[in-house]
């Protein structure tokens, strides 16, 4: 359905065109005239489906720019969230010249605090935050029109039921009240009986995971050897594109700096990078400038991205939904593409849960060694001199090869142009990853609702929350996001896959 034919303004459908949107999903679709009817809606979709600009577009439609109460307020679980939904609103509500502010936890409240003072009509936050902010008189909801839950099981996960409620109970009787959730459980259905009036129920089902063209595999390793091994699966592998997920934003740093310091041409997005500085490591991800993207699941979501062949799980993600939006990233437009995920030992009945959800069993690996990561490199180099002899005009430099030969062996001379650009190795370059807080057990326990069963207040996922051909060695700049030198070795064309139990060769298919 086009945008056009849901009932919003000229203003809007012009921001909507500027941000590239073309067809309303089908959760915006059902959503948006209800919530421009006044409805309270109850929105159940996966992530990924375009919720915010399913709720955003109506709530900028009913805003009153002259009016300086905040009259819209969306609480999101995490920090990553809150800054994307509130980057979204106000490219939405430009034209319309809406003040859309966020607040979250792990940031300066005195900042966030004169930044209030503009008077903002929409308002986003995390609850811990939210709270402080109420509390404090510094944020005061008496004037709210619209209420908005997103993620609302998520905030369930990570214990922030009895703030939501709390807040809830700050907002007038009278509001427009919208839920969105990915999946609806007991809990959830409470806060739409208790809090909303004649909801309208909104479930669009989950996409099916196209796993034919994805293969998929684990490798078991305990967290300090994740980065060893992935750098030596990287190695063996020899992706074109690919895409690294962590679990929070120091995660992404950690990973995107570790990784150029080995080498490797990686850089990094997550919430707290400006929307300039996503877009421009963005570009260059997509024009092949970049081979490594790391990213969080929030910074990830949305992103269209032709020609990735492998994502690798650095952490396992926490909800099977989000693993299969992870591994759709690669697999498109016919091509085949390679998931991997790490998986540690406590962490087994996560994967089981992510089998159930796919219907596949994910194939073992076993993590390469030394030498099987050094033939994968030198296999590399050896493509990479190929490369470098054919875009060589070879006769320029002929008298100056002569004299070498004369003064150096020959093989001396080929090996110190392997040994240049082949990288050391995974060992031989120490790179520290802080370790993150195990997931809760799947047993015993299940879902917190306490306070901060399952987070913290800061609106922080388990207290942190979130071309292949021509590289040479430093060909990328150092500022795209703590990446810097480019993986060394040209891409291989050999287009060979195996389902091995052992294997490692796993390039891309035509």
């Amino acid at each position: 359905m086009k945008f056009s034919e849901l009932g919003l303004s000229e203003s809007l459908l012009k921001a909507v065109k500027r941000s590239g949107y073309e067809e309303a999903t089908p959760i915006q679709a059902e959503t948006i005239p209800m919530v421009l009817d006044g409805k309270d809606v109850i929105g159940e979709a996966q992530t990924g489906t375009g919720k915010t600009a399913a709720f955003g577009l109506p709530i900028i439609e009913h805003i009153d720019p002259s009016n300086p109460e905040i009259q819209a307020l969306v609480i999101s679980p995490t920090r990553e969230l809150a800054i994307q939904t509130q980057e979204e609103l106000y490219r939405l509500g430009q034209d319309k010249k809406a003040k859309v502010q966020v607040v979250y936890g792990g940031a300066d409240i005195r900042r966030q605090i004169n930044n209030l003072k503009n008077h903002p009509q929409i308002l986003v936050g995390t609850p811990g935050r939210l709270l402080d902010h109420i509390n404090r008189r510094t944020v005061k909801l008496a004037h709210i029109q619209t209420l908005v839950l997103d993620e609302a099981d998520e905030m369930l996960n990570m214990g922030f039921l009895e703030d939501i409620e709390s807040i809830i109970k700050q907002t007038p009787d009278s509001r427009q009240t919208l839920l969105f959730s990915a999946t609806m459980p007991a809990a959830i259905r409470k806060i739409g009986v208790h809090f909303m009036k004649d909801a309208q129920q909104v479930k669009i089902k989950a996409k099916e995971l196209t796993t034919e063209l994805i293969d998929q595999y684990y490798v078991r390793s305990r967290d300090f050897e994740k980065f060893d091994t992935m750098t030596r699966l990287i190695d063996v592998q020899d992706p074109d594109l690919t895409i690294v997920f962590g679990r929070t934003k120091r995660r992404v740093d950690e990973l995107s700096k570790g990784l150029a310091t080995r080498g490797y041409n990686a850089a990094g997005i997550h919430g707290d990078l400006t929307q300039q500085r996503r877009t421009q490591i963005m570009n260059r991800f997509k024009a092949g400038k970049i081979d490594i993207l790391v990213a969080t699941d929030v910074a990830a979501r949305g992103l269209d991205i032709s020609g990735v062949t492998h994502v690798y799980n650095y952490d396992i993600p926490q909800d099977p939904d989000s693993y299969v939006h992870r591994i759709g990233r690669t697999g498109r437009a016919g091509h085949h593409g390679v998931s991997l995920t790490f998986v540690t030992p406590n962490e087994m009945d996560y994967l089981r849960e992510i089998e159930k959800l796919t219907k596949v069993r994910m194939l073992p690996l076993k993590p390469p060694s030394q030498e099987e990561a050094f033939k994968g490199q030198l296999a590399n180099a050896l493509s990479e001199v190929e490369s470098l002899i054919s875009a060589t005009d070879t006769a320029k430099f002929s008298s100056q090869a002569e004299e070498l030969l004369n003064q150096h062996d020959p093989v001396e001379l080929v090996a110190a142009l392997l040994n240049d650009i082949t990288k050391n190795d995974a060992s031989a370059t120490p790179v520290k990853i802080t370790p993150e807080r195990p997931l809760p057990s799947h047993k015993k326990g299940g879902n917190g609702g306490g306070r901060r069963g399952g987070g913290s207040r800061n609106g922080g996922h388990g207290g942190y929350r979130g071309n292949s051909s021509n590289r040479r060695r430093g060909s990328s700049s150092h500022s795209d996001n703590h990446g810097g030198g480019g993986r060394s070795g040209n891409r291989s064309n050999s287009n060979h896959s195996s389902s091995s139990r052992h294997s490692y060769s796993i390039h891309k298919k035509d």
